[in-house]
């Protein structure tokens, strides 16, 4: 059994689905249009990862492998209809403002990620606190941007004006186009802050001088679950055989 602040700090910081893995871009950059859109998205996320990772964890030693997909899908199917059916009930301005994403989460890539990389082998409580922290940093990931985009685009967070009225938005922002350079920055500055706590906390400086230091799974947020291939770039191994 793991450690459920390890579990925790895993879906926030280390493996965050859409800094690190970079997965479910999808309604990250269509839904990201406010933070509580995000926040909203988010928390819907969260509840079906939890709830899909418990039951797929407590009936895994009865699914075939061979239909562990469809079994995962109708599962999480299954989740998401509650959450649709609650969020229509208690906050339908959300649920209209979000629309089409709430269904699509059935074949959103980071809950079909968790179940077939984590809660398929391991227990009901590590499950759980995989599907809390991935949801938590997917939440978190989800506000954060919406905010950004809404306070430059609109000069406001969460419908609360943040921003003089002499500022002009900047609608460029809250557009499709907007959303890829917020995620794209945003991505960056997560990336850099990890390599330099890796520099930090090892003492240890990539070096990329030579091609055939640099490994094609390298940086993959699912490395340790494949076993990564370990397969090197073409380029290093025509460089390898050229200096033999």
């Amino acid at each position: 059994m793991m450690s459920p602040l390890r579990l925790l700090k895993n879906g926030i910081l280390t493996e965050n689905p859409t800094f690190v893995l970079v997965l479910g871009l999808c309604p990250t950059l269509a839904v990201t249009t406010s933070a509580s859109n995000g926040f909203g998205m988010g928390l819907a996320a969260m509840a079906v990862l939890m709830g899909s990772n418990v039951m797929i964890s407590m009936i895994r030693k009865f699914i075939p492998d061979e239909i562990r997909i469809p079994a995962f899908i109708v599962v999480i199917a299954g989740f998401v209809t509650i959450i649709q059916l609650l969020i229509s009930a208690y906050a339908p301005a959300l649920d209209k403002s979000l629309g089409i994403f709430i269904p699509l989460i059935v074949v959103n890539c980071i809950i079909l990620a968790r179940a077939e990389a984590f809660a398929f082998k391991n227990g009901v409580i590590d499950s759980l606190f995989d599907g809390i922290g991935m949801g938590l940093g997917f939440t978190l990931a989800m506000t954060f941007i919406g905010g950004i985009r809404e306070l430059l685009g609109n000069g406001s967070i969460f419908n609360f004006s943040m921003i003089p009225s002499f500022y002009q938005p900047a609608l460029l922002v809250i557009l499709a186009p907007g959303g890829f350079i917020t995620l794209g920055i945003l991505i960056a500055l997560f990336r850099n802050m990890q390599i330099r706590k890796e520099e930090e906390s090892t003492g240890f400086k990539p070096d990329f001088d030579g091609w055939e230091k640099l490994d094609a799974c390298e940086g993959c947020g699912l490395k340790k679950y494949c076993g990564g291939g370990g397969l090197s770039l073409p380029c290093a191994k025509e460089e390898k055989e050229g200096d033999a």
